[in-house]
């Protein structure tokens, strides 16, 4: 059974900074692209940033030249290193996994609240 469980989110003052990470377990995911999500309150669930399986990574706008995603396929892992966060980053962060352009597992969600 496929399994993705985020950590690392919490309540931060804006400016500050925070390490999410999400550990796969059930299968290996070396060939599939993983990624984060945001959803605050009332709103949609957002893409935030993916790396595909070769590395290349991709970012929204909104989150670009702050937030680093990275992964590690021996721990099956990936992170998304937040910084100079801001009080608009506050959503409940998911990640998933997918191949050929589809989402297939998605993790339960961490909170991130940024206060200002």
């Amino acid at each position: 059974q496929v399994q993705l469980v985020e950590s690392g989110g919490g309540l931060v003052q804006a400016g500050d900074s925070l390490r999410l990470s999400c550990a796969a377990s059930g299968r290996t995911f070396n060939n599939y692209a993983m990624g984060w999500f945001r959803q605050s309150p009332g709103k949609e669930r957002d893409f935030v940033s993916r790396i595909t399986w070769n590395g290349s990574t991709y970012y929204a706008d909104s989150v670009k030249g702050r937030f680093t995603i990275s992964r590690d396929k021996a721990k099956n892992t990936v992170y998304l290193q937040m910084n100079s966060l801001k009080p608009e980053d506050t959503a409940v962060y998911y990640c998933a996994v997918g191949l050929g352009g589809t989402w297939d597992y998605w993790g339960q969600g961490t909170q991130v609240t940024v206060s200002s």
